[in-house]
């Protein structure tokens, strides 16, 4: 009865040491959006863009997307005017060795919204037309992960060149 008993604990270390090492098959996507406001030199609209930053991990992968959605700022208006020479986001996968130190890029994707932005006024869908994904990282339970992401503008017609966001990142994942 004792080698039993013995031969039960030592499976169930085991297994508890298998558990505390693996890392978790998946969790729930971690998201934190951010916004700023566009104002144009002219009597184009104002507008809030909005990007929801989401980390998640699937099946020992770090995944990572940026979501933009934008709105005018006076409901009764339609503007089909052109906004922006340009209109890029760079969505990032990033981890950190501490839950403080710095950000270390480990992938990113930089995809060119200008289009998009230009032809439609408003857009309040997540899809993969608004959505800059990464490339996947493999999962390491041992450093903090987070998606992050920098848009960068060119109001069409300011003179002023192009004008760098930096938008808040999801929250971390680790463990």
């Amino acid at each position: 009865m004792r080698k039993l008993i013995t031969s039960l604990g030592l499976g169930a270390s085991a297994a508890g040491v298998c558990m505390l090492l693996a890392a978790p098959a998946s969790a729930a996507a971690l998201t934190t959006s951010s916004h700023f406001d566009v104002t144009y030199p002219d009597k184009r609209p104002a507008q809030t863009y909005y990007v929801h930053n989401t980390a998640e991990l699937k099946n020992g992968m770090v995944t990572g997307k940026s979501s933009v959605n934008w709105q005018i700022l006076d409901d009764q208006v339609v503007d089909l005017s052109k906004r922006f020479t340009s209109f890029k986001i760079t969505s990032r996968i990033e981890e950190r060795l501490t839950k403080t130190g710095e950000d270390h890029v480990v992938t990113s994707k930089t995809c060119d919204l200008t289009t998009l932005v230009n032809d439609n006024y408003t857009w309040f869908l997540d899809e993969a037309a608004n959505r800059c994904v990464p490339q996947s990282s493999l999962y390491d339970g041992e450093v903090f992960w987070s998606t992050d992401s920098t848009i960068v503008y060119d109001i069409e017609g300011d003179g002023k060149g192009a004008i760098t966001q930096q938008l808040t990142g999801s929250p971390l994942i680790h463990g």
